[in-house]
Formats: structure tokens, sequence, C-alpha cells
């Protein structure tokens, strides 16, 4: 069994040397020894040396080798076709049953399809100096994350933009503190933009927006209600907080949840029950997550709405509830003004009872579905 071994020089500097391809051990020997005294600290000549070693270590096991070096000059365009008629004369002329190439470095690792292409390439051995193995490793890790489009985009820009960025917001900020924080929170917030996967999402809203219109979904109308029933309960609610005699801001933050979660309340409602609606055309039939939403969207409102009235009581903002008298004929009701407490266990039991209500149907519809369908089964 014969093996050729394959020295690849990318660079063509060993090409200046002597005519490639040079053959044989004495041959390639002697192009160590006089390009190892021009240049001793280029990794070529280590990569020359693993040549001669790999071909002592194939005749000591009885197996016929022999040396090349394959060499090409820098010019990109006959590159490849260079390499390509040097191996071709080595295979022509020594017609081995495999071969086995030794690199220096990622760029000549890239000429190695070229010869897997005519021979059978046993192994690949790359030659790594030991002092320059972090550094090179370091150097094609950046060459590689330079070569990547999205990486590029998503560090290199951002950085960059907050470096353009800083001396403008110096000038025009004339604050070292306020500039720092600006370029922070607009980097802080870029990464969450990527990281949270909101680029995405943005990029799929047109062509979602696209399939709502031509397919006729019901949500996409309802969703658009959501929008204004929530920009009301926005509107409501800082109507609320500038009304309101106080300046704690906890009690500021009652106010604008009191006065804007039954708003809020109906825009949810009305977005899940738009998908309620998609789902029950679509599939003709919708899962209990579906169906429990509404229910659960009411809930949390009727306790948001307790929870937040029960606080703006405490703090005199508003009076407590008064039940006037009334008279249902044999049923005489006496006037009684319900304490904070007792109104915001009200809301609570409300919401509790709403959410067992939205589960209770739920599981029945869901039931009564499975049931439907196993009876369709059962059908001949």
């Amino acid at each position: 069994m014969s093996t050729l071994v394959v020295c690849l020089d990318r660079g063509g500097d060993l090409a200046t040397a002597t005519e490639p391809p040079v053959v044989g051990y004495e041959a390639v020997e002697s192009l160590v020894t006089e390009f190892g005294v021009e240049d001793p600290e280029d990794s070529r000549v280590n990569c020359l040396l693993e040549g001669l070693r790999v071909v002592q270590r194939l005749e000591d096991d009885g197996e016929e080798a022999t040396v090349a070096v394959v060499s090409a000059g820098p010019d990109a365009v006959g590159l490849d076709r260079t390499v390509a008629r040097q191996t071709d004369e080595l295979l022509e002329t020594y017609d081995p049953d495999s071969a086995i190439v030794v690199t220096d470095s990622a760029e000549d690792q890239r000429l190695v399809p070229i010869i897997e292409s005519r021979v059978t390439v046993d192994a690949v051995d790359r030659v790594v100096v030991r002092q320059a193995r972090d550094i090179e490793s370091t150097y094609y890790l950046l060459k590689q994350f330079l070569a990547d489009e999205e990486l590029r985009e998503t560090v290199l820009v951002p950085v960059g933009a907050a470096l353009l960025a800083l001396p403008i917001l110096l000038v025009v900020l004339n604050s070292v503190t306020m500039t720092v924080g600006a370029i922070a929170a607009a980097v802080g917030l870029l990464l969450l933009y990527k990281g949270l996967g909101i680029d995405e999402y943005v990029a799929n809203v047109p062509r979602q927006v696209h399939n709502a219109l031509y397919s006729g979904q019901v949500s996409l109308v309802t969703y658009v209600v959501a929008a204004g029933l929530g920009l009301i309960g926005i509107f409501v609610g800082a109507l609320g907080v500038s009304a309101t005699a106080s300046d704690a801001e906890v009690i500021l933050a009652m106010r604008f949840g009191f006065d804007s979660v039954p708003w809020l309340t109906a825009a949810a409602l009305a977005a899940s029950t738009g998908r309620l609606l998609d789902e029950l055309i679509r599939h003709e039939g919708v899962r209990s997550a579906y169906l429990n939403l509404p229910f659960g969207v009411v809930a949390v409102g009727l306790v948001v709405r307790g929870v937040t009235g029960y606080f703006l009581e405490r703090a005199a903002v508003f009076a407590s509830v008064t039940i006037s008298s009334f008279d249902l004929g044999p049923i005489v009701v006496e006037g009684f003004t319900l304490s904070p407490s007792a109104r915001l266990a009200m809301f609570l039991l409300a919401g509790i009872f709403v959410s067992l209500v939205g589960v209770r149907f739920a599981a029945y519809v869901s039931g009564a579905g499975v049931e439907e369908e196993l009876a369709n089964e059962g059908q001949p």
C-alpha cells in the first residue's frame, strides 16, 4: 500500500525556492533547511518537518510513503487550478492508494477538497506551533465572527452607533452622566429587542396582518377594538390621576388602575373573544385554554378593581359605598354602609366565582366535543 503525504502551501513562498511540486524525502529536507535558514519563524517550516515525520512513521510501519510539497502563488484566480494540476502530476507519476494532507493553517485547509476529489484522503494533519496556538485560534475565531453578517449586525452595529452617539450627546447634553445613561439605556433596549425575539415578531406582523385581511379573521377587527379600548383606558386612568388630590405615588398608581381597569378588561375581553371565534370558525372546535381566557380576563379585572378600590378607600380618596334602604314587598332591606374590607371581599369572591364558572364551562364544552367525536367514530 502506497501513501502520498502532501504538504500544502497556500501562500506560494515555497514556490520561489524551487519549482513545485517538490517530491522526495531528501528534496523536502533540503527545502526545510533552505527555507528555514531564510525565515526560521515561519510556521511552514514546521509543516514540512511534520510531513517528514509522517513519512518516517509510515515507513516504520512497513508502508510505502512519498512526501511532496504542493505550492501555489498568491494569485487567487489560478490558485486552485495550480494545486489541482500539481496533484494530478503526482497521482499520474506515483499512483498512490491514499493520501495524508499536512497543513499549518485554516487557509491551507481550504485546498483539501481539491485533493479529496482526486484521491482518497485518510487524514488531515494540521500543525500549530505551541506558542502561537491561542493567538492563532483567537485570530481565526475573530475572522469567522467578522465574516458572519448576522453577528456583525447584532454586535458591531450597536457598538459603532454608541461610539458615534457618544461625542454628539456630550456636546448636546453637556453631561457625562446623562450621556452614559442614555447610551446604556439604548444599548439595553436593543439587547432586549434582540434577546426576547421582538425583532422576529415585528418582522412577522405585516405577513400576519396580510393573512388576516385576506382570510377574513374576526380577531383582526377585535384587536383594533381592543387597541381603541386600551387607549381609552389609559386616557381615563390619566384623568383620574390628575384629579386625585394626593402626591403619594402608590395612591396615584392605585387611582390609575382603578379608573383604567374596566376599559383595559374590556379590551382584553374583546381580543380574547375574537381569537375564540377564529378558533371556532377555523377548527370547528376550540381548546379549553381559549374558552378559559375570557372568564380569566374578567376575573382578573374584578380582583384588580377591588384591590385598588380598597386602598383608595383606606386613603380617603373615595367615600365608603352606602346602600340605601329599599322595600321589595315582603322583603325590606335597611340601609347600610360597606366597609373597605367587605367591598374587597365582594370583588375577590366575584373574581373567584367567574374563574370557576370559566373552568367549568370549558370542561363542559370540551367534554361534549369529545363525546360527539367518539359518537361519530362509532358510527359505521
